[in-house]
Parts: structure tokens; C-alpha cells; sequence
């Protein structure tokens, strides 16, 4: 059941990848984004997974990260209204820390991510 769920939560993903559009359009006056993040498992303080995604000009502005919980349906980690306040605010760099918000057996995830954003000259 689990595995029909989640195949079918990633079609749904693809899709909205797509629909996001590309960061170019989205957000013409930013170079890159890069997001680093540590996940940890319920709330145990070693590591499981370090990630770092880049995103460019050409890049989709899809900014829900997947929960690495192979149990977990429904989750991920939402970055989008960060990056949204943060180029908003036209901060250079953020950090945080959110809970995946999804339905599993076994605990919740979470990840530590850090943020940089890189913007065009052309915007100052």
C-alpha cells in the first residue's frame, strides 16, 4: 500500500515540478540557489543523509524536497516559502530546521538546511 502511495506522489511531484516553471522566470534576477541539508531520523542527533541541491537559471523552481523515510506518504519538506521570504527580503543566506509534516510508522524526519542565494548584478 505504502509503495502504491508513494509512486503515486511522485507522478503527482513530476507534475508539479513542471508546473513550477523554471527559476528564470520565476525568479529572473537570481544566479543560483544552493540547499544544503542534514536529515535526521525521529530525533536522534546522528546524521543519516547530508544533501546538497543545486538550482540554476535553467533549473525547475521546485522547491518541496521528498522525506527520505521509505514508510513516509504525504510528506517532504516544504523550502519554497523560505526562498520566497528570503528573496523577498534579498537575503544571501538562511538556515532552519523543519519537521516532515508526513503520515509513517515509524516517526518523523527532519532536516537542519542551510540556504545561499546568488543574484544577478544586473538586480542591485
Amino acid at each position: 500500500m505504502v509503495s502504491k502511495q508513494k509512486n503515486a506522489e511522485r507522478t503527482e511531484r513530476r507534475q508539479h515540478k513542471v508546473d513550477a516553471g523554471l527559476l528564470s522566470a520565476r525568479y529572473p534576477h537570481i544566479e543560483s540557489i544552493i540547499i544544503t541539508m542534514d536529515y535526521y531520523q525521529k530525533s536522534a542527533g546522528r546524521v543519516l543523509m547530508h544533501s546538497t541541491v543545486n538550482f540554476f537559471p535553467g533549473s525547475s523552481a521546485y522547491f518541496l524536497m521528498e522525506c527520505m523515510k521509505n514508510d513516509c506518504t504525504n510528506g517532504g519538506f516544504n523550502l519554497e516559502p523560505v526562498i520566497t521570504t528570503m528573496v523577498k527580503g534579498r537575503l544571501e543566506s538562511g538556515d532552519g530546521k523543519l519537521v516532515c509534516p508526513g503520515n509513517n510508522a515509524s516517526g518523523h524526519a527532519r532536516v537542519d538546511y542551510k540556504i545561499a542565494i546568488q543574484y544577478n548584478d544586473t538586480a542591485r
